[in-house]
């Protein structure tokens, strides 16, 4: 069997690892940058944090902040238009998950033209040329995008998210700066740590996974029981191991892929708009309900992560059983919400929903492979 492994070229790590961009950016000759960033990170002064630094540096920026929450095709379009016209030579992709998300959009684009419709990217996308180089900096501790070679749009059109895999649209350079992190809203701490345990569970269940993988989902879901809960009342330690805890199961899932909690919740995100972090959540138990005897003695680890005393000793049904219902608390705990009805589903959404599911990216990474009619039921228990 062989495994390819896909990582950054470069990465830094600890507070104030953002000095470090204007220095590699002279390395690679690059002389402009196009920081594709939120409105809200402009108006607090995140974006001021990096700006000075090029400033200073002598470096050129163009700043685009026409992005959405999960970001839809047109402002990807609209982002390729302006990078064009910026003269800029790489793209600097500052926030959470949207942000670089769109930033890898809009890389892709600008070097594959032939995919200007963004729609045409779904799925393993068949590009040809590598993104424009993009630096990946976080301001939250969940999506892992600054080291993945995913990213997801929404489809407008459609009402849907779909997921675009391809090695070409990894950062070239990330930089994991717990200090972009510590303001963060508790309800934003949350939902980010929520996605951060789903992409180490999901990787670390996946019938891909293997021992690099594993051992990297493994500290990732340990580091997140550990520390989320006391990051999200403001302990500045606990922020920075959530960060390292993002990006570890950024490396894991971006080798192995993710499953079913993904696909769904892609869908509640694309047709209601739901926070993916907080979708992630309400689904995450319940999905590991469904896939349970297809999952090995892997439970075992989640549950000892979560403070199981039994996690090794006791029958593998009991534990299993333990595990999830350790996740699930865990996630109310936080005061995630625990039904879909409470994000705006209602039954007339569970059929389309289920049929987005089943057709995306992220499905054929689960260990169960299950029916649309099965999708469906899982939607309609959380309603």
């Amino acid at each position: 069997m062989v495994y390819p492994v896909l990582f950054n070229q470069n990465a830094y790590f600890g507070r104030g690892a953002i000095k470090e961009v204007p220095n590699c950016a002279k390395a690679m000759g690059l002389t402009k940058a196009f920081i594709v960033t939120g409105p809200v990170l402009k108006r607090v002064g995140t974006v001021k944090k990096v700006t000075d630094l090029l400033d200073t540096a002598d470096i050129a920026y163009e700043i685009y902040t026409d992005v959405k929450p999960n970001p839809p095709v047109e402002d990807i379009k609209r982002g390729v238009k302006a990078f064009k016209e910026s003269g800029a030579d790489f793209i600097i992709g500052l926030g959470g998950g949207s942000p670089q998300d769109a930033c890898k959009g809009i890389g892709i684009v600008a070097a594959n033209p032939e995919f200007a419709d963004i729609v045409s990217l779904e799925g393993v996308a068949d590009t040809k040329n590598p993104s424009v180089p993009i630096f990946g900096i976080p301001t939250t501790a969940g999506s892992a995008s600054e080291t993945t070679d995913y990213y997801v749009v929404t489809d407008t059109e459609k009402e849907r998210k779909f997921v675009a895999v391809d090695p070409h649209c990894m950062p070239i350079v990330a930089f994991v700066d717990p200090d972009l992190m510590d303001g963060m809203p508790r309800h934003l701490k949350v939902a980010s740590g929520l996605d951060c345990l789903t992409h180490a569970i999901e990787s670390y269940i996946n019938p891909g996974a293997w021992a690099l993988t594993e051992a990297l989902s493994k500290k990732s879901f340990e580091l997140t029981a550990q520390y989320l809960p006391k990051s999200a009342e403001g302990d500045k330690e606990a922020d920075e191991m959530m960060g390292y805890s993002s990006f570890i199961a950024g490396m894991a899932f971006s080798n192995v892929g993710l499953g079913l909690v993904h696909s769904m919740a892609h869908q509640l995100g694309g047709r209601l708009g739901v926070d993916h972090g907080e979708a992630n959540g309400i689904l995450l138990a319940t999905v590991m309900e469904f896939n349970k005897e297809y999952t090995g003695e892997k439970y075992r680890d989640i549950a000892h992560a979560f403070g199981v005393e039994d996690s090794y000793t006791g029958d593998l049904d009991a534990v299993r059983e333990e595990a999830i219902n350790a996740v699930r608390d865990f996630a109310h705990s936080l005061g995630n919400p625990a039904t879909i009805s409470e994000v705006g589903a209602t039954e007339e959404d569970l059929t389309p929903l289920a049929e987005a599911a089943f057709v995306d990216a992220c499905l054929p990474g689960n260990p169960r492979q299950p029916s649309v009619e099965e999708i469906r039921a899982l939607y309609a228990s959380l309603m």
